[in-house]
């Protein structure tokens, strides 16, 4: 038995074709728009590079500002541009000690996004 033959990624449909039960299935499955919105939000605000190593850097554990400006490389001032924008997301939270302010990250939640984009990015062939 010969594996089937690829499909290319600009492929359509042969012809006129309707598929109602999948399409009712997929329109049961979409959030509430408000949802999508959020979470497209919350997507772009990880999706930048910068931030995404603040997050992995909290992975570890509670770091504050100083600390994160030299793991990510910028400035204590970029630092927390960028984690003023990831606590509007609700993606890190902070909490004081005494005259430092440390952070974490937000959830459980946050956690599973970031191990899996990880995971997914270094599926990819050299990025282990």
């Amino acid at each position: 038995m010969s594996a089937p033959a690829p499909v290319a990624l600009d492929a359509t449909c042969a012809e006129d074709c309707l598929h109602p039960d999948a399409v009712a299935r997929a329109r049961a499955a979409q959030p509430p728009a408000a949802c999508v919105e959020e979470a497209s939000a919350l997507l772009k605000a990880v999706a930048d590079p910068t931030r995404l190593r603040l997050l992995t850097a909290l992975s570890t554990g509670d770091l504050c500002v100083h600390d994160l400006a030299l793991v990510a490389g910028i400035s204590e001032s970029a630092t927390s541009h960028q984690l003023r924008l990831l606590r509007d997301h609700r993606l890190v939270t902070a909490h004081r000690d005494g005259r430092t302010v440390f952070y974490r990250l937000a959830d459980q939640h946050v956690t599973l996004l970031l191990t899996n984009a990880i995971e997914h990015a270094r599926e990819r062939p050299g990025l282990r």
